[in-house]
């Protein structure tokens, strides 16, 4: 694999060059032998996560000399909506938010993904993205083009498992989002969203508690449908009951998980 430091300007530029083969600029001095990506695979702190597990051998060296990892500082972009589906993507470390633009300039987050968590290859309509994703912290995102991937899931019916797992997965999110917006209060969807980052870091192999919250208030309100004052004031409110404690360093510690559990289901 090859790591690209990339800004937002020249990734964009990237990102919008024709053809299957564009490769990033690599930040090394020189190609990494195949063997040495492949153990660089193998030791990937989320390679249990990631659709790469399915693969072992020289399986895996062929999986890994067609990955580049890419080191983007927070915001930067990795796809917008409408642009031609080539290539997926893998986080290896820290954080992204995909998110559709309204008409009118406002903006719906559609979900956040960390460590392990795959996208590009659903969320496509017509061959082009269906949404724009972008991170929110520094990270560090495996990039595969979607020729590659489709002839991986050709070959090793075990990758392809592990992505409709995956695909499931993200229906019942999908679900889970459409009953937070449609049905649930400014202080169920604010529980309910802190207890789902708990869930998540625990599949991670991170402690429950506390909670990082990488992303701003701003963001945690397009998600949930609400404006970033209601978010405010709602995260006010679970600290006034003592349901949660605000920790520095963007941490929340759940200061009585059954009481916000009951908090998320309308109790």
């Amino acid at each position: 694999m090859v790591e690209d430091k990339v800004d937002r300007a020249e990734f964009r530029l990237l990102r919008r060059a024709p053809g299957p083969d564009v490769t990033l600029p690599s930040c090394q001095s020189g190609m990494l032998a195949v063997g040495n990506k492949a153990e660089l695979c193998m030791t990937c702190a989320v390679r249990h996560l990631s659709i790469c597990s399915a693969l072992e051998g020289p399986a895996l060296e062929r999986f890994a000399a067609a990955v580049h990892i890419m080191s983007l500082d927070a915001q930067a972009p990795i796809f917008d909506e409408g642009e031609p589906a080539t290539a997926v993507f893998n986080v290896k470390e820290g954080a992204v938010r995909l998110y559709k633009l309204l008409a009118d300039g406002r903006r719906q987050i559609v979900g956040f993904l960390f460590e392990g968590d795959f996208l590009g290859l659903s969320g496509v309509r017509g061959g082009n993205y269906a949404y724009s994703a972008e991170t929110v912290v520094p990270s560090h995102i495996c990039r595969l083009q979607r020729s590659a991937i489709d002839g991986f899931l050709h070959e090793f019916p075990k990758m392809e498992r592990q992505l409709l797992d995956i695909a499931a997965a993200e229906l019942a999110a999908a679900e889970e989002q459409m009953l937070l917006l449609g049905r649930k209060t400014a202080r169920e969807r604010l529980a309910s969203f802190l207890l789902k980052l708990s869930e998540r870091a625990v599949r991670r192999g991170k402690p429950a508690d506390p909670v990082s919250i990488p992303m701003s208030r701003t963001d945690i309100a397009d998600f949930l449908g609400l404006t970033t004052e209601t978010v405010s004031r709602t995260m006010t409110q679970l600290k006034r009951e003592r349901l949660i404690t605000l920790l520095p360093g963007a941490a929340i510690a759940i200061s009585d998980r059954d009481a916000l559990q009951a908090a998320s289901e309308g109790d």
